[in-house]
């Protein structure tokens, strides 16, 4: 794949996003109101204000899951290859996996992994 169609690409997705954008301003109705600018959960009104503090440890357990649901997703491409490829890709494999494997342990030690 050259540089021209990679610019060709370029162009063409920021078509498709700028297109979209254009026509949902220009068919969609609008209207402005207090309404609208409202926090909204499940159809409750809010009591009192919604901007409250939440604790980092629920983002950092979010950030942990996420790292080991994307290695699951490279270990399925993996898993389909590793008769074709041989040892190369069980050393490659068992490298990723001590790598993630210190990643948690980091995370463990630094209490990452426990609700307060």
């Amino acid at each position: 794949m050259g540089t021209p169609a990679l610019i060709m690409l370029l162009i063409c997705g920021i078509g498709f996003a700028g297109a979209g954008i254009v026509i949902s301003l220009i068919l969609a109705k609008s209207s402005k109101n207090a309404q609208k600018g409202e926090p909204y959960e499940c159809g409750v009104e809010t009591s009192g204000t919604s901007w409250i503090q939440f604790n980092v440890g629920y983002y950092l357990f979010a950030l942990i899951f996420l790292i080991f649901d994307v290695e699951l997703v490279f270990m399925y491409p993996w898993a389909i290859a590793v008769k074709q490829i041989g040892i190369v890709a069980l050393v490659e494999i068992v490298i990723f996996m001590f790598i993630l494997f210190l990643g948690l342990l980091y995370a463990w030690k630094k209490g990452a992994l426990e609700w307060k």
